[in-house]
């Protein structure tokens, strides 16, 4: 783990934040409001046990739910999560074929009790490759759930973060815009995630220290938090230490933090 997570948070003072109500140090928010994660492991983990690799993907699915709920509980307002790249199709067929089947279960298993939980579903991705079944599912889990304010949990499938630079830009050329109408925040509405501000912090678990194609663009500014931990364990002291680490951080978006101004005679 390459953040340091062993230091106790500095007391918290609440002020006026972006988010109201929000806890912070000054104008420095303690509690991200949007995390995204990539959830590395699966595999690894149920290869510890001698399982097949399918196993470990259905114990990421019950690990997500648990997470979900726990970044609500700590006051994050969006999460979102890399349940499939659109590099993943290279993985064997009956790999790919045995994820396609999880997430319907997981939708029939779980969609009630997070609807319940107050959490919104969102999914981002290319949904031209999955079957009409499952993209049936999809829609049937965001209009279910539309309503609700606890938390959004956006599923990144078959996304991949080049993907969402290049729809956008072919959006634009569809709607005929001039290059000097194309901007920042023009494509910024028009990439998969416009519906959410851009992750505050950025958590990748099972040890690898990449980013793997997810968010290139909304990650800009993230804060990066790597753990070996992998992905099915990866649990309420985990979370807390990931936002430990991102309270301790001095974020400046390029910027130089103004130094305090020491009177003359002193």
């Amino acid at each position: 783990m390459i953040a340091p997570v062993n230091r106790p948070v500095p007391a918290v003072e609440e002020t006026e934040t972006s988010r109201q109500g929000a806890p912070a140090i000054g104008d420095r928010p303690l509690v991200p409001r949007h995390v995204a994660v990539v959830m590395d492991g699966n595999g690894r983990w149920a290869r510890q046990r001698f399982m097949p690799r399918f196993f470990g993907h259905k114990q990421g699915v019950d690990a997500l739910v648990r997470a979900v709920n726990a970044f609500a509980d700590r006051g994050v307002e969006y999460l979102t999560v890399f349940a499939f790249s659109s590099e993943n199709w290279k993985r064997p067929s009956e790999e790919v074929s045995g994820l396609m089947s999880l997430v319907l279960v997981a939708v029939s298993k779980y969609l009630t009790k997070l609807a319940g939980d107050g959490v919104r579903i969102r999914i981002v991705g290319d949904r031209s490759a999955v079957s009409d079944k499952l993209r049936q599912a999809w829609e049937h889990a965001e209009a279910l759930t539309e309503n609700n304010t606890r938390i959004t949990l956006a599923v990144a499938f078959n996304y991949g973060g080049r993907w969402d630079v290049v729809q956008a830009c072919r959006t634009a050329m569809a709607q005929g815009l001039r290059p000097d109408e194309l901007d920042e925040s023009w494509l910024s509405r028009h990439m998969a995630l416009s519906f959410a501000p851009d992750p505050d912090l950025f958590i990748r678990t099972g040890g690898e220290m990449r980013i793997s194609n997810f968010l290139l663009w909304q990650a800009a500014y993230s804060e990066l938090f790597f753990t070996e931990c992998l992905w099915p364990d990866f649990g309420a002291a985990e979370i807390d230490a990931a936002m430990e680490a991102y309270a301790q951080r001095d974020r400046r978006y390029g910027s130089i933090r103004p130094q305090a101004v020491v009177p003359e005679g002193t």
